[in-house]
């Protein structure tokens, strides 16, 4: 293999000093047009590369984002989103000329104590955050710290849509719900059912609010009756089977299809209804794929994209208060529904 070429190289092919490609490489704006299209042309045509080390050492910065690895979910479902998500994330952040670096922690502060860690031995320049909730302290410590962070995920509580110390992208769970719950009504369909997490989860939450905002502007269902079409149960294909069934048991079978917050659950309610009932997961995994159900698909690519603009668009990740939804500073992705063949195309009953 031949020795890579240098910043000499770059110099003597474009004609100018090494100084002068060292202020394109760095300084861009400084260099007269003509001058930096002619070493830009020069760097394609030699396929050089900056030395990340030694561009390192010289603007302090690490070119590296922190994530945290989650821990393997017990079903192995419903986790692939966030595996997904990291691999978009990787790859956007490879073409920018930014590396990942992956971290575990038990819990939220355990995550805070890896942050501390991180930034106080200049590791990384920003972190990525998943999986926010309601009250939760890491974005608390990364603001009263001054460290550049987006999260996937909004800031559930702290209002939410319009926090101008929290930069954040993520997916509009109440459209991907009520496109879930819109097209079954479509199909002829009228008791539509819901199977999502214990109250309090944010994400959860939102997504109900997208299967009642459908379901109370058909009006196919009496308010009153609404309540009943409900069922709560942890992630998993067990939980979600128990409560499909207590579900159809408190209606009496009186259900014609099944929205569901997670494919995990969507997969349990599909079990327990033996194929009678058309059922709509979310996340759209590989699981959901492989056995043809419906599910809300969540565009990680395009989440992926807003987090790393964020990071390193003008904003920089930044936290600088004052600032509002109007500058761009929070993202909410349309999901898409992908309907499958897997479910029963007509009403039950």
């Amino acid at each position: 293999m031949g020795a890579q070429p240098t910043v000499s190289d770059v110099a003597v092919a474009a004609g100018v000093s090494r100084q002068t490609v060292s202020n394109v490489l760095n300084s861009p704006g400084i260099v007269r047009p003509e001058t930096r299209e002619r070493v830009e042309a020069a760097i394609r045509s030699l396929g050089y590369r900056p030395h990340a080390s030694a561009r390192r050492l010289r603007t302090q910065k690490s070119s590296t984002i922190g994530i945290r690895l989650d821990p393997l979910t017990r079903d192995g479902i419903s986790g692939s989103v966030l595996d997904r998500f990291l691999h978009a994330l990787t790859e956007q952040a490879d073409a920018l000329g930014l590396r990942v670096l992956l971290f575990t922690a038990r819990d939220p502060e355990d995550e805070i104590e890896q942050f501390r860690r991180l930034s106080d031995a200049a590791d990384v320049d920003a972190f990525v955050l998943t999986s926010t909730f309601h009250g939760d302290p890491r974005t608390e410590w990364l603001i009263e710290h001054g460290q550049s962070f987006v999260t996937f995920g909004r800031p559930w509580g702290i209002d939410d849509m319009a926090d101008p110390e929290h930069l954040w992208v993520d997916v509009d769970g109440r459209a991907g719900l009520r496109a879930a719950t819109e097209h079954l009504l479509a199909t002829g369909r009228e008791r539509i059912g819901f199977l999502g997490w214990p109250a309090g989860s944010g994400t959860g939450d939102d997504r109900r609010a997208g299967w009642l905002e459908a379901m109370r502007a058909a009006g196919t269902v009496p308010e009153d009756e609404l309540a009943a079409l409900q069922e709560e149960a942890e992630d998993g294909v067990t939980p979600g089977a128990d409560a499909m069934r207590r579900l159809s048991a408190r209606c009496g079978g009186a259900v014609d299809a099944v929205v569901c917050v997670s494919d995990s659950l969507a997969l349990g309610a599909l079990t327990a209804a033996a194929g009678r009932l058309s059922v709509i997961g979310y996340d759209d995994t590989p699981v959901a794929a492989s056995l043809g159900i419906s599910s809300v698909e969540q565009p990680l690519d395009e989440v992926a994209a807003g987090v790393l603009d964020l990071l390193t668009g003008a904003h920089g990740g930044r936290v600088q208060p004052g600032a509002g939804v109007g500058d761009a500073r929070h993202r909410l992705v349309v999901p898409h529904l992908v309907v499958r063949d897997g479910a029963p195309l007509t009403p039950s009953r």
